[in-house]
C-alpha cells in the first residue's frame, strides 16, 4: 500500500486548505471563525462581515488526516465563531451546525443570529445549551429537536448605551460566553472612539446566575472560558490604558483584575479584535492570544493568585480560533477582506490556516508591549493599582505624569513569587503638573508590579517593555 501524499505547505501554511468566499456582489470577508477536532476530522467554519446582505460563499468544512478538505453541502453563509462539545448527547455544536459522532450534520432551523458563543445550560445541561448572538441575543436550544427560544435581549438587560453612528441601535458586539460555578458569563467588546475619548462605556463583562444579570465591568471583553469546577475562569479584554486579564478563582468565589501590556494598538477596536481566544492546545496547557501577544497560561491558581503567566511572542494575526489536531497546532486566520468594497486593493475574500507545533510560537516576534494601570485617572492615597505583568520582558521603563496641581509620590511595589505579596522597590516623587520616569536595571524582573500613591493625584502611569 502506498501512503497518500500530503499537500505542500509554505512556512506552515497549506494553500490548498485556504477558505474562500465568492466575489459577490457583495464581497465581504472570509475569516476562519472556529476550529474543532471531532469524529476523525478537523472541522472549520468561516464567516462574513455581518448578518444581512454581507457576502456569499462561506460555510462548513471538514479536513481528514491526509489534510484533504471538502465543503459540506449543509453550508450556510453567515457570521459564526462558536464551538462547543455537548458531552451528554455526544454532539459538536459549531456555528449553526450540530454534528453527531458519525459526522451527520444538522442545521439549526430558522436561526437568524451572528453566533459567537455556545454555553452549558444551568438547569438542564443534559438536554439544552445556551447560544449567544453578537447583537445580544441570548437563546436556549434543545440539542435533540434543535428548537430555540430567546430568553433575553442583552442590550436591554445590561443597559448598553446607544450608538451615535447607528441611530436607534445600541453599541454592542458580543464575542464569547462560558458557564461555570453556577453562572453564565458573557463578553461584549464594543469599543470605538467614543469609548476611547469620552465617558461612554459600551463593552461589558457580565454574569447571570439564573435569576438576574450583573455587570461585572464596563470595558470591552473578548473572551471568557474555563475547564472544570476546579479550574478558574479567565476573561480577557482591554481599555485605553492596557490589556485586561480577569480571573475568577473558585477558592474565594471572587473576580480579580490584572493588567497586561498591549503589543499593538491595531487591536484597539471592536472590529479589529476578532477573535483572541484561550485554548487548551496541549493536555492541561493553555495558550492565550491577547492583544498581539501569545502567552503560556497555567490553568491552576494557588492561594487564589495567578502565578507563572509568561509571554511567548508578539504577532499581528487576526486569529479566529486555534486547536490541536493530530499532534499539530492549527490556527485559523482572517487574512484578506474587501469589506463591502471598502478595500479596493483586495480582491477575493480568503483566509488560510497555519499548521505547526506549539513550540514554534517562540520563533516569532520577541515579547514587547506597553500600557499601565492608570491613564488620566484620579487615584487615592494608599489605594494600590491593579497588578501589572512584569515577567518575561527584557528592558522595562516606567513613565509617570502627575497631572494634578499638587506634588505627589508613588511607591513601586513588586510581587516576586506571584503569591500576592508585594514588597517595596522604590519611591518616586513627581512635582505638580510634571513628569518623571524610572528605568529598571537590565535583567530585573518580578511576576507582577503595582503602584501605590502616597497622595491623592490625577496621574498617568505607563510601562514600556522592550
Amino acid at each position: 500500500m502506498t501512503s497518500p501524499s500530503l499537500p505542500g505547505s509554505c512556512s506552515g501554511v497549506i494553500p490548498s486548505l485556504c477558505l474562500k468566499a465568492e466575489l459577490g456582489p457583495p464581497r465581504s470577508e472570509c475569516g476562519v471563525g472556529a476550529l474543532m477536532p471531532w469524529a476523525d476530522r478537523l472541522w472549520a467554519v468561516s464567516y462574513v462581515s455581518s448578518r444581512k446582505n454581507a457576502g456569499l460563499g462561506t460555510g462548513l468544512y471538514e479536513i481528514d488526516e491526509n489534510l484533504r478538505m471538502v465543503k459540506r453541502p449543509e453550508s450556510r453563509t453567515g457570521v459564526f465563531a462558536n464551538r462547543f462539545v455537548h458531552c451528554p448527547s455526544n454532539q459538536l455544536i459549531i456555528g449553526p451546525y450540530v454534528i453527531d459522532a458519525k459526522r451527520n450534520v444538522r442545521v439549526i432551523p430558522g436561526l437568524d443570529m451572528r453566533l459567537t458563543g455556545t454555553m452549558a445550560h444551568l438547569t438542564d445541561p443534559e438536554n439544552k445549551v445556551y447560544l449567544l448572538g453578537m447583537e445580544g441575543e441570548f437563546v436556549e436550544m434543545d440539542v435533540h429537536s434543535l428548537v430555540c427560544r430567546q430568553l433575553f435581549d442583552l442590550t436591554e438587560e445590561l443597559e448598553l448605551p446607544l450608538s451615535e453612528g447607528f441611530p436607534g441601535r445600541r453599541a454592542v458586539h458580543f464575542k464569547a460566553g462560558y458557564t461555570g460555578f453556577g453562572r453564565v458569563v458573557v463578553a461584549d467588546n464594543a469599543f470605538d472612539d467614543q469609548d476611547y475619548t469620552g465617558p461612554r462605556r459600551a463593552g461589558a463583562l457580565a454574569e447571570w446566575d439564573g435569576r438576574r444579570w450583573t455587570v461585572l465591568e464596563r470595558a470591552p471583553f473578548v473572551e471568557v472560558t474555563g475547564r472544570s469546577a476546579h479550574v478558574p475562569m479567565f476573561a480577557t479584554g482591554w481599555d485605553a490604558a492596557s490589556a485586561l486579564f480577569n480571573v475568577f478563582t473558585p477558592g474565594d468565589a471572587k473576580w480579580t483584575r490584572y493588567r497586561l501590556p498591549k503589543a499593538s494598538h491595531t487591536f484597539d477596536h471592536m472590529w479589529s479584535t476578532e477573535w483572541p481566544r484561550i485554548r487548551e492546545t496541549e493536555h492541561e496547557r493553555y495558550l492565550m492570544d491577547h492583544h498581539g501577544l501569545f502567552y503560556e497560561l497555567p490553568q491552576w491558581t494557588y492561594g487564589n493568585r495567578v502565578t507563572g503567566l509568561r509571554p511567548i511572542s508578539t504577532h499581528l494575526w487576526v486569529l479566529g480560533d486555534f486547536c490541536t489536531y493530530r499532534g499539530m497546532l492549527v490556527m485559523g486566520a482572517d487574512n484578506g477582506s474587501p469589506s463591502w468594497d471598502a478595500n479596493p486593493f483586495h480582491g477575493e475574500p480568503q483566509s488560510g490556516m497555519w499548521f505547526g507545533k506549539t513550540d514554534d510560537l517562540w520563533k516569532y516576534g520577541k515579547p514587547a508591549g506597553w500600557g499601565g494601570p492608570w491613564r488620566h485617572d484620579q487615584v487615592k492615597a494608599g489605594v494600590p493599582s491593579d497588578p501589572y505583568l512584569m515577567y518575561g520582558f527584557d528592558r522595562k521603563c516606567l513613565h509617570l505624569k502627575n497631572e494634578g496641581k499638587e506634588s505627589a509620590a508613588f511607591r513601586i511595589e513588586v510581587d516576586v513569587l506571584g503569591d500576592g505579596t508585594f514588597s517595596s522597590y522604590a519611591k518616586i516623587p513627581v512635582a505638580a503638573s510634571s513628569y518623571a520616569h524610572h528605568e529598571f536595571p537590565s535583567g530585573f524582573s518580578a511576576q507582577w508590579v503595582r503602584l501605590v500613591p502616597e497622595d491623592d493625584a490625577l496621574v498617568t502611569a505607563h510601562f514600556v517593555y522592550s
